[in-house]
């Protein structure tokens, strides 16, 4: 069975770039709702009970036919946002060797965050824009719903929620205002240690 797992921090933490009921509603009704809809589908399979969600989303062809799109959104929901919960943080500064891969791929980060500002605003719908490492340089992606990059090969590296319900709030439909708040709440150490791990 899944769980709902901690933030790690309070929820006016991010204050005033993501609100705090924002937050609040985020973690304990979305996310939640995606942990019990999972739990759920794999009811009647036990042996799936344990594995880890991302081993899960990774190798859905092996996911029975009959809950293979509920593991596909609730599965995909749940690790998402267990991945993006980490990767917040206010007043970290890029360093280490993610800012160097960055600088070498985008030529500066100001390049690399209008390029990933472009794909979380152009996202049609509700989806995710991410910054993953595909097995030799970092490349922006983004997927629909609840998919994940791992799905594709790709190790996510960075992830932004941009469905509705994670800035509607606080921003309307004013998706580039929040993409520009949420580069003032990356936890850029914890990106670095995810980008590090990718690469081995």
């Amino acid at each position: 069975m899944y769980t709902l797992p901690e933030l790690g921090y309070n929820y006016d933490a991010l204050e005033p770039f993501i609100d705090t009921r924002t937050m609040e509603i985020h973690h304990k009704k979305h996310h939640q709702a995606y942990i019990d809809k999972l739990n759920k589908a794999l009811e009647k399979y036990p042996k799936l009970q344990n594995r880890p969600v991302e081993e899960l989303i990774r190798n859905l062809s092996m996911i029975p036919e009959d809950i293979r799109t509920a593991v596909q959104n609730h599965g995909g929901g749940h690790a998402n946002h267990s991945f993006f919960w980490k990767i917040l943080k206010k007043d970290v500064e890029p360093s280490g060797e993610i800012l160097k891969a960055i600088n070498k791929k985008f030529k500066g980060i100001d390049n690399f965050k209008e390029q990933f500002k472009d794909a979380a605003t152009t996202l049609f719908g509700s989806g995710w824009a991410w910054l993953v490492w595909n097995g030799k340089e970092l490349e922006i992606v983004k997927t629909p719903n609840q998919d994940n990059p791992i799905n594709q090969g790709k190790i996510p590296v960075l992830g932004l929620d941009v469905w509705e319900h994670a800035y509607y709030l606080k921003y309307q439909n004013r998706r580039p205002e929040y993409v520009d708040a949420f580069f003032n709440v990356i936890n850029w150490k914890h990106v670095n240690d995810n980008f590090l791990k990718a690469k081995k």
